[in-house]
């Protein structure tokens, strides 16, 4: 990955956008993508939908969708003494908050704060057993009390991890927030590869989604704005080489290599075939998972919006999901894009997916 590309990655993982807060990210992928596509615009709900036209009528309409939300939490309340109660923004595991430093953000700015609790030594022993609750857990800015603390805060603002990019062995990285804003780069570079070969074979959407971590619900109103034929949404997924992690429940699939390409009833099954056919043909590594039910991603709802569309799910290998500190390959975020390309030159006709 050249710099360019690598800085772009981190700019935005590095964008605070809890679920509802979006829009730091969104100015990032807007700032991006400015110039290289044909239509940029914010629909109502926050969705980010980029443009590229065909210049040719008939054409495919194709929506790529990468969820630029991330998993944080909320303020809910201010005590007497100046800490700060909160909730969580998605899926967050209570086991791995306290002791985090996060960043509050405040109307004037970030406000950097520490997640406490109980420390160990004066706990008793059956607690120390059990899961710290969010309501026992609190955010202390180092204020005096609640006039000092409401100076900087106001209830309901977002909260993330204060954990950024960085460089671990080889080309493996570490970050908060790539589920899935590296899905929503990945979108964004496909659109600059489309726009830098002169001529999309297909009528190309791509769209940054908001509020995927707490209902899907960026993608369900933008796939029903774009009516597409296919749709392919680019997600994280469970990396199975880490210790500790069942293969056969959650099949084998490992960083570097390559994207993730799921199979089941979610997934349009023409459309599987070509991803997998393409791979093929260009020499990218890929991996297949079975979905044996709905995804819990973007492609559920892009599936069934309108009268249904050809869906597809593109996941990219990742450990310690929905956590501070997420571990994926950068070689696997390229041959992402690089599929991407290739299968939007194969698709030809709208009508090509209805399964025989």
């Amino acid at each position: 990955m050249d710099e360019k590309a690598y800085d772009f990655l981190k700019e935005l993982v590095e964008a605070p956008s809890p679920s509802g807060f979006e829009q730091p990210a969104q100015r990032v992928m807007r700032r991006h993508l400015e110039g290289c596509v044909d239509e940029l615009k914010t629909d109502v709900m926050g969705n980010l939908i980029a443009r590229i036209d065909a210049g040719k009528k008939g054409a495919p309409r194709v929506m790529l969708a990468g969820h630029c939300d991330e998993i944080g939490f909320m303020v809910k309340y201010i005590d007497d003494q100046g800490y700060l109660n909160f909730a969580p923004i998605g899926g967050v595991d209570a086991h791995l908050v306290p002791g985090h430093r996060v960043n509050v953000h405040g109307a004037a700015g970030a406000i950097r704060g520490v997640v406490g609790k109980k420390p160990i030594h004066l706990m008793e022993a059956k607690e120390r057993e059990t899961v710290v609750k969010f309501k026992d857990q609190y955010i202390d800015i180092g204020a005096s009390d609640r006039a000092a603390a409401e100076e900087l805060i106001s209830i309901g603002d977002p909260v993330t991890f204060a954990a950024g990019l960085e460089r671990l062995q080889g080309d493996r990285v570490v970050s908060r927030a790539f589920d899935d804003k590296m899905g929503a780069w990945i979108v964004a570079r496909v659109l600059q590869e489309v726009r830098r070969a002169g001529k999309s074979p297909v009528e190309l959407y791509g769209v940054s989604t908001v509020q995927e971590e707490i209902g899907l619900r960026g993608a369900t109103t933008s796939a029903y704005g774009i009516d597409p034929h296919v749709g392919i949404a680019i997600d994280v997924g469970f990396a199975s080489d880490s210790p500790g992690i069942d293969k056969r429940e959650i099949g084998e699939h490992k960083l570097g290599g390559g994207p993730v390409i799921a199979r089941g009833a979610n997934i349009n099954p023409v459309l599987f075939d070509l991803l997998v056919a393409t791979a093929k043909a260009e020499k990218i590594p890929y991996q297949i998972d079975g979905a044996n039910r709905a995804t819990g991603t973007d492609a559920n709802v892009i599936q069934l919006a309108r009268g249904g569309v050809a869906a597809a799910l593109i996941s990219v290998p990742l450990r310690y999901m929905h956590s501070p500190s997420e571990v994926l390959a950068l070689g696997d975020l390229n041959a992402t894009v690089r599929l991407l390309v290739a299968v939007l030159a194969r698709i030809k006709d709208p009508h090509m997916f209805i399964p025989n």
